[in-house]
Formats: structure tokens, C-alpha cells, sequence
């Protein structure tokens, strides 16, 4: 009786067609998947500008950055007097009303010892909703050296982080630096300033719709809240994802004013602009918005609508679409 049996040479040539088809499916799946992650990505910048435009509506603003980085969140404190980020607003807009509410010791003007409990807790939970699922996990991540005067006093070296960031427009200044005037370092200095009405108008200095003590509403944004960016992917530097070296990323992601929740789309030139650009290792630049993705970040404007907006868009445009009322109706290219 004959026995039938692959040769070797049969053995091979079935491995190597294998291999040739593992291959070329390969490319397809990681596409695949980094589409789905991007997909994740819109949608999670989809809910939170919901959760900003449902703040808008009780409150009669957007929420602001809060006050500086020597702040947290404060569930006492409420609009352009929360001294905590955008963030922190917007939590009990985001099913997080139980987090936002932990520290609360109704006493708005003092720093107790169970508000900085509660609030230690809040800023050691990392959120999946603020982590974009192409560039890192949902975890806590170091806070450097320069990390905020709150985190040092709470005693913690980790914390929670955010991959997207508030639209705070362009600048009156080079777009090298951020120029926050003088800032308030204490709580009690902060409520003198309060009941001195001596907040700066932030508004003359930055051109977008979240920034420093801001309360921008809707009817001030007259470009156009489909011409406006609201929120979008921010720009780090790729070697330092897990490292907290990043000085656009080096805080806890409730903290006040700073680089890790606040960019610019500053246009001085076509050699001094802050167009978007992909992430990429050895290179600072922790004031623009861009991401991870290949060809584009995400961006939702101010009517709620996501948008990818490409590397190669014209600086100019991308600092019209940023201000909320420079007079020019720019529209995003398709």
C-alpha cells in the first residue's frame, strides 16, 4: 500500500506561503486597529465637548482653566472662580459627580485637611475617557520635579494625566512663552485678588474659548461655533509618554492653568506659528496642539462636532480657526 506524505520541499513551500500571507495581512490588521483606536479617540473627545456644552448651558459659560498650576480642583468653588482645570468642571458632566464631590468641606476660601485628602484622591484617578488609546494605557504617570505646589504638599509623585487639551486661542505674545501676568500662589491671595476684582481680563491675551479665570459663553464666540475649536489632542513628546519629563505633561491633569491642559494656535509667521504637528522623540515644543496618529489629530469644535485636522493645514487658518472672534470665517480643510 502506498503512503502518502509531505516532502520537506512541500513542507517549506506551504510555510513560506503562510509566511508570505501573515505578512501581507499583517499592515491590514494594525490599520485596522489603529482606525478603531482613532475611532475611540473621537469619541471621547465627542462626550467631552458634550459634557462642555452641558456645562454652558447651566452655567451660562464654558468652563476655564482655572486659576495656576498651584491649584487643584476645588468642588466648592463653581465657573471662573474654580480654581481647578477645565477637567475638574466638567466631571459631574461626565458621570463623575461622586469624584468631583470628594474633599468638599464648604468652605470655598480655606484649604482644610479633608479637602486635600479628597482632592489627592481625585488627582490619583486616572479616567479612560481623557487617555488616548493609540499613544499609552490608563494609569497614573510620574509628575517631575516641576510638578505643582498642590501635588508636592499632598505628598505624591504620580498622577492622573490627560492626552487632550482646552483651546486657549492665540497669544499677544511671541509664541514662545505663555505671559500669565502676576499669578496668585495661596488661596488667600487668590479670594483678595476675587474680592479686589483684580483678575487680570485674560481675554485680552488669549483669543481662545478655555483659558486662564475664563468664562467665555457662546454668544461671544462670533466666528462662528462651527468655525471655533473647543478642545483637541495635544502634542507630546514622544519619548517621554511614560516619563513625566514632558513639561506639557508633567502635571496632574485637575490642576489649574498650565502647558498638560491649555495649547495655542499662535500664528506670528511662517517661521513662528504653532501649526499641529505628529508626535515625535527629542524635540520640545509643549505649546502646540497634534498627537499620535499618523496625518491628523482630533479636534471638536465648539457645536459639538469632531473634526481630524491635518498636519499640513495652513498655520494661518489653523490660528483662525482657534480665535473666537478675529473676524475670519475660516473653515476647515476637507
Amino acid at each position: 500500500m502506498n503512503r502518502q506524505a509531505f516532502t520537506l520541499v512541500e513542507l517549506l513551500v506551504v510555510i513560506a506561503i503562510i509566511g508570505m500571507l501573515v505578512g501581507l495581512l499583517l499592515p491590514a490588521v494594525q490599520q485596522a486597529r489603529e482606525a478603531a483606536r482613532i475611532m475611540q479617540c473621537n469619541n471621547q473627545l465627542r462626550q467631552q465637548g458634550l459634557a462642555c456644552m452641558n456645562f454652558e448651558s447651566s452655567t451660562r459659560s464654558l468652563p476655564s482653566v482655572g486659576w495656576t498650576w498651584y491649584f487643584v480642583g476645588d468642588p466648592d468653588r463653581f465657573g471662573a472662580e474654580q480654581p481647578g482645570s477645565w477637567i475638574f468642571s466638567i466631571l459631574p458632566y461626565m458621570e463623575q459627580q461622586a469624584l468631583a464631590r470628594l474633599g468638599s468641606d464648604g468652605k470655598p476660601d480655606e484649604v482644610t485637611p479633608e479637602q486635600k485628602e479628597g482632592a489627592s484622591t481625585v488627582c490619583q484617578t486616572p479616567l479612560s475617557g481623557f487617555t488616548c488609546p493609540s499613544r499609552r494605557s490608563v494609569k497614573l504617570y510620574p509628575c517631575s520635579f516641576a510638578a505643582t505646589l498642590a501635588n508636592l504638599e499632598m505628598g505624591f509623585r504620580e498622577a492622573a494625566k490627560t492626552d487632550y487639551t482646552a483651546n486657549a486661542g492665540t497669544q499677544t505674545t511671541s509664541s514662545g512663552t505663555y505671559n500669565f501676568y502676576a499669578i496668585p500662589t495661596t488661596m488667600e491671595s487668590a479670594v483678595t485678588w476675587t474680592q479686589g476684582r483684580k483678575w487680570p481680563d485674560y481675554g485680552n491675551h488669549f483669543r481662545g474659548v478655555i483659558f486662564t479665570h475664563s468664562a467665555v459663553t457662546f454668544s461671544q464666540i462670533r466666528d462662528g461655533l462651527s468655525n471655533t475649536y473647543m478642545l483637541g489632542e495635544k502634542w507630546l513628546r514622544a519619548d517621554y509618554y511614560e516619563t513625566g519629563k514632558d513639561t506639557g505633561d508633567n502635571e496632574c491633569m485637575f490642576t489649574g492653568t498650565n502647558n498638560d491642559i491649555m495649547r495655542a494656535v499662535t500664528y506670528h509667521s511662517a517661521s513662528e506659528n504653532l501649526a499641529p504637528l505628529q508626535d515625535r522623540a527629542g524635540i520640545d515644543t509643549n505649546y502646540r496642539f497634534g498627537s499620535c496618529h499618523a496625518g491628523a489629530y482630533g479636534t471638536v469644535l465648539c457645536d459639538g462636532s469632531v473634526q481630524r485636522i491635518n498636519y499640513s493645514i495652513d498655520p494661518q487658518i489653523h490660528s483662525w480657526l482657534g480665535d473666537r472672534a478675529d473676524g475670519q470665517i475660516a473653515t476647515i480643510p476637507q
